[in-house]
């Protein structure tokens, strides 16, 4: 028999291994990293069945509202999670955000721009085009302090219905507080989810197509500068579609730690781009939000279902996205 002081090291260790073999054959709960998610927690299915799956945004009361892209409409879920419409006849509302004056701000992919959608009958436009041609799938957004807007637009991309769409124009965008608007990347393959920094020094961008997430450091008109890779994401993978990361929404904490949604779940990372963890999800995420009084719940949405992640990590306070 071995010796007690070998016991009482090997037994961690065998748990631990034990604990993450068991994550790897069930993706219903969550693993422990340290500071955001305690080991073992139940993934809760909300709903699964909707028809297209974006933009999740938490609201002051509680409430998680997502686009239903390809239905044209946006849902609520309550904090118990009862779900209802919220929105009908969006325009194809993808990535959501809120301003200071309470309006919900939408970018819009079927005629194509950016604006805001919420209150009824105070909708308008904000930005329809770049230089006089029309934008081309806009897919997220998010909003600075000062209201400054900053949106990627992914460009076209082969499908099977439209396997020769026109030439793919992606581009990485700010709209100033006064209505100005600029492209700020035009060399980032497949810019998609976007997002800030709690101190708005830094601003992130998904690369669907690229094995990193991309960062940039923001000046204070606005504009971005030293662009680097930020963080290596796990779910960097040769896909039916070639290599890709799945890299999509993005979401910050508190502490700054960034949230990935990608092929391999939702990766963590601190504010140095460190690699923390990932948390598995049964259905391949695409976007995913904070919520709820305390914002300690995190929301998943992905291929047409909506989960919630109870955490120990606080989504930032500070804006709604």
């Amino acid at each position: 028999m071995l010796p007690k002081k070998i016991l009482n090291k090997l037994v961690p260790l065998i748990s631990a291994i034990a604990f993450s073999a068991s994550v790897q054959a069930d993706d219903s709960v969550t693993p422990p990293i340290p500071g955001v998610a305690a080991g073992g927690v139940v993934i809760d299915l909300i709903k699964d069945g909707f028809n297209g799956t974006e933009g999740p945004i938490g609201l002051a009361d509680g409430s998680l509202l997502f686009t239903e892209t390809n239905a044209n409409r946006i849902v609520r879920i309550a904090p118990d999670n009862t779900v209802s419409t919220f929105l009908e006849n969006t325009n194809g509302a993808n990535g959501l955000a809120v301003n200071a004056n309470g309006e919900l701000v939408a970018v819009q992919v079927v005629n194509t721009r950016v604006g805001v959608i919420h209150p009824q009958g105070q909708e308008k436009t904000i930005a329809e085009n770049f230089e006089g041609q029309a934008f081309q799938r806009p897919n997220d957004l998010v909003l600075a302090k000062n209201g400054g807007i900053y949106f990627t637009d992914s460009g076209t991309r082969p499908t099977k219905e439209n396997p020769n769409p026109p030439v793919s124009k992606p581009g990485l965008f700010y709209i100033t507080p006064a209505g100005s608007l600029t492209r700020l990347a035009n060399d980032i393959e497949r810019p998609n989810g976007v997002q800030l920094s709690p101190d708005e020094k830094v601003l992130y961008v998904a690369n669907t197509q690229g094995e990193h997430v991309l960062a940039y450091d923001i000046a204070a008109d606005g504009s971005i500068q030293n662009k680097r890779n930020f963080a290596k994401l796990e779910g960097w993978k040769n896909t039916e579609n070639g290599w890709s990361s799945g890299a999509d929404g993005l979401a910050v904490d508190a502490e700054g730690r960034l949230y990935v949604a990608s092929n391999a779940g939702i990766e963590v990372f601190s504010s140095k781009g460190e690699a923390l963890g990932v948390i598995p999800v049964p259905k391949k995420p695409q976007n995913l939000a904070f919520a709820g009084k305390d914002k300690k719940t995190l929301y998943v949405v992905g291929r047409g279902a909506a989960y919630r992640i109870p955490l120990l990590a606080a989504g930032y306070g500070g804006r709604a996205k």
